[in-house]
């Protein structure tokens, strides 16, 4: 099986590259998280890889962080959830996105990807509950675990914040913070973005 590719990266057609390892060209899809994150044409890339063998093929999926392809793995444990919708999940949510909508059990989050409807969602987040690291984001830095952390999102939330930038703010928090705390620290980080 393969593991890591380290090579030239080719070409560039979403959600698929091509990886030039010692002359051997290499097709790989990846989720737009990781494609978001390449580097120009020319240049070296080096992927973490999760190899399928079936009847009709060999397929390649890459991805630049563990985070990601263990989340990935997990996905493709789920019955129904094939490859194609395990990208397109991470694609439209990151790893820490998706364990905190798992932890939350927030199906909307989920439904918002293209491809997953409302008992898909729920599927997900039953089968994925326990077996995402929730403490870790998809970089793995430590997250707040606090049970305080849902308000101060809701907060931030209803403050006019994308529920991108509250995450982003909420995830720099250290544990134990009370609701107070944590909106005020939230908003300073906030305010010098």
């Amino acid at each position: 099986m393969i593991g890591r590719l380290s090579g030239l990266l080719a070409e560039k057609n979403p959600p698929q590259i091509l990886l030039d390892v010692g002359g051997v060209g290499y097709e790989i899809n990846v989720p737009m998280s990781t494609f978001y994150n390449l580097p120009a044409l020319g240049e070296s890339v080096t992927l973490l890889i999760h190899h399928v063998m079936r009847e009709d093929g060999q397929f390649l999926y890459g991805f630049s962080a563990t985070g990601e392809r263990a989340a990935f793995r997990q996905l493709l444990k789920i019955s129904g959830v094939g490859a194609r919708t395990a990208l397109a999940v991470l694609s439209g949510l990151s790893v820490a996105d998706l364990s905190a909508a798992v932890a939350r059990q927030e199906s909307g989050r989920l439904t918002r990807v293209p491809g997953i409807g409302k008992k898909t969602a729920e599927r997900l987040l039953l089968e994925l509950k326990g077996k995402l690291p929730a403490a870790l984001d998809g970089d793995g830095n430590a997250a707040p675990d606090t049970a305080a952390a849902d308000d101060v999102l809701n907060a931030l939330l209803a403050l006019g914040y994308s529920e991108k930038e509250a995450l982003a703010a909420i995830r720099i928090l250290p544990h134990g913070l009370s609701t107070a705390e944590g909106i005020r620290q939230t908003l300073k980080t906030l305010a010098r973005i």
